[in-house]
């Protein structure tokens, strides 16, 4: 399971590891890591041409030292202080030992800039806010023109660390590579979206047991993944009851169960107007005309896609004691207080446009801070969220770690594709996972669908939901 750490916490072990070294070595030790990843990049070093933006502080440090191990490489290094009152004094040493150049400001970059094979950006650390100050954030121009391959020191400079939030100008980097632990923004976006290729050096520090961020891996979803045993059936596999669909929107109603169906369940129950649409592709369907209290056993409802204006079946499956995945329509016809007070397990699944509605903020608003987006609307409902985009985060009311997943491809921003999670998700509910393991196990299977899908192309949700056996049988293997 890949992890990320606050930069308090950062902060704390770092010192607590400095404290037991010499003075120094926990900073080349990141330094070193540096160094071997630039010269990944470069390829061959003796020749090649870079330069270092380098701001106040042990980020700046840290590229100045990578740069006199470049240059006695036999690399040309040139140093761009962009506060050449407090940088580092003892990197800055060490590159002109060396023989690296030294420039002051902005202006005297750009010439080096534009014959660079490298840029190093070591501008602002971890603890930087708001963005680039403005001289500094004059070179995001000239580095969008140059070839150059950009390497980011820990998180590239302008985007927050602990948020995931762009608050103005930031580097967009071609490979971050970060030191000790992922960072929070790293893997949630907008600012996962500005550090390219993420490589995490190993510094030696010990870090608390619960973090801020998880991020499954196959192994991680390969133990989670519900697989009937010889004596199992139906019920101990796992039926899960799908609200959903309209006379208008039938097809959401035959995507959550085609979702369902693939997720493993060992029946799917349907209930809604969309049953002949529904029996007539998938006619393992127990379809029921009745209301969803007459459907029969189940052990999870999905309702929501679909769904139109019918807020008496919401409200009726949210009165249900076995879990519940909202979504959709279902979001806007849920009420608050009905959710907040079940007592079985709810999972909310709203793309940004409906969390922010839930929320009763702009889009704009959710989008730019999906972190704290998806906490605040796991406090507001006393349920379990996944907000849906390029990045799918699962947070849990009460707080603890929030599950990114990054499995997904844009192909998967297509109609009907979240009517297939829902399903997916929902049959995984019902399987006995819980709210949080049932949602990133589900996004982490849809995203995975969805890439095998697409191959590179456009991609239908029926193809998403054909391809999730593909994707669990991957996942199963190894």
């Amino acid at each position: 399971m890949r992890t990320a750490y606050s930069v308090e916490t950062v902060r704390v072990a770092e010192q607590e590891l400095m404290a037991r070294l010499p003075d120094g070595a926990l900073m080349q030790r990141a330094v070193a890591g540096l160094t071997a990843a630039c010269a990944e990049v470069l390829g061959r070093v003796y020749g090649r041409r870079v330069v270092l933006l380098v701001g106040s502080g042990d980020n700046g440090g840290d590229a100045l030292y990578a740069g006199a191990r470049l240059a006695k490489r036999g690399a040309g290094v040139v140093a761009v202080l962009l506060a050449p009152d407090r940088t580092h004094p003892g990197g800055l040493a060490a590159l002109r030992r060396a023989g690296g150049r030294v420039v002051k400001g902005v202006e005297a970059a750009e010439e080096s800039l534009r014959r660079a094979d490298l840029v190093l950006d070591g501008i602002v650390g971890i603890g930087g806010k708001g963005g680039l100050r403005p001289d500094a954030a004059k070179l995001l121009d000239v580095l969008g023109e140059i070839r150059a391959a950009v390497v980011a020191v820990d998180l590239p400079s302008g985007v927050e660390a602990d948020t995931g939030e762009v608050r103005g100008a930031a580097v967009r980097a071609d490979l971050t590579v970060t030191f000790g632990t992922h960072k929070p923004g790293l893997l949630v976006d907008p600012a996962k979206g500005y550090a390219g290729s993420v490589r995490l050096v190993d510094i030696g520090l010990a870090l608390p047991g619960e973090a801020e961020l998880q991020a499954l891996q196959h192994a991680d979803v390969a133990a989670l993944l519900p697989v009937p045993g010889a004596e199992s059936d139906k019920y101990r596999r796992g039926v899960v009851g799908i609200a959903a669909g309209s006379s208008r929107y039938p097809g959401a109603a035959v995507l959550a169960v085609a979702g369902a169906l693939r997720g493993g369940a060992g029946a799917v129950r349907y209930v809604g107007p969309a049953g002949d649409a529904v029996i007539a592709r998938f006619p393992e369907t127990l379809v029921s005309t009745g209301s969803p209290e007459q459907a029969g056993r189940v052990q999870a409802w999905v309702v929501g896609p679909g769904a139109g204006d019918d807020a008496d079946v919401v409200a009726a499956v949210l009165k249900a004691d076995v879990p519940v995945l909202v979504d959709a329509d279902g979001l806007r016809l849920a009420d608050r207080d009905a959710v907040r007070a079940r007592r079985a397990p709810t999972l909310l699944t709203p793309h940004a446009g409906e969390a922010a509605a839930l929320l009763g903020v702009p889009r704009e608003e959710v989008e730019s801070a999906r972190l704290a987006s998806v906490r605040e609307l796991a406090e507001r409902y006393g349920a379990t969220v996944l907000l849906k985009g390029s990045t799918t985060l699962v947070a849990s009311p009460g707080g603890g770690p929030v599950r990114v997943n990054s499995t997904g491809t844009g192909w998967l921003a297509t109609a009907g594709s979240g009517d297939v999670l829902s399903g997916l998700t929902g049959s995984l509910l019902a399987a006995g996972l819980d709210a949080r393991d049932a949602g990133s196990v589900g996004a982490y299977l849809h995203g995975l669908a969805g890439r095998l899908a697409a191959d590179g192309a456009p991609v239908g949700a029926h193809d998403v939901a054909e391809a999730v056996r593909e994707a669990w049988r991957d996942i199963a293997t190894g």
